[in-house]
């Protein structure tokens, strides 16, 4: 046997550390806004989405991991999780880090430089 049940139902904290995962990941990648129109559009479908992770689990386990694979499926089955994930999103995507401040500093000064006035991009 596995050692974990695929019905098991995820702790808070782990769902918690799921989501806080996923949302550093679409950060990192700067997938903000397709990410949350993917999933706003497919929140009626969010426990389709858990089922279909569990019928290709047969290909995902191998190399995903059969434990991560059915965590998964149990966070992308309820809306509730799905909109607590939109929501982690949106929250990075309104935290500016240093680099896009910098950037934002230099296009600035550039259209200065240019005779633009600031805020006309």
């Amino acid at each position: 046997m596995n050692g974990f049940d695929w019905d098991a139902e995820i702790s808070d904290a782990d769902r918690d550390a799921m989501i806080d995962s996923l949302a550093e990941r679409v950060a990192r990648h700067q997938m903000q806004v397709p990410a949350i129109l993917l999933l706003d559009m497919h929140r009626p479908l969010a426990y389709l989405a858990g089922q279909s992770l569990l019928l290709g689990s047969g290909f995902l386990a191998p190399l995903f991991g059969p434990k991560n694979v059915q965590q998964y499926s149990r966070l992308l089955q309820s809306r509730e999780n799905i909109e607590l994930l939109i929501a982690r999103i949106e929250q990075s995507n309104s935290e500016v880090t240093p680099a896009e401040n910098f950037v934002e500093k230099q296009a600035a000064a550039t259209d200065e430089a240019k005779g633009n006035p600031p805020g006309t991009r």
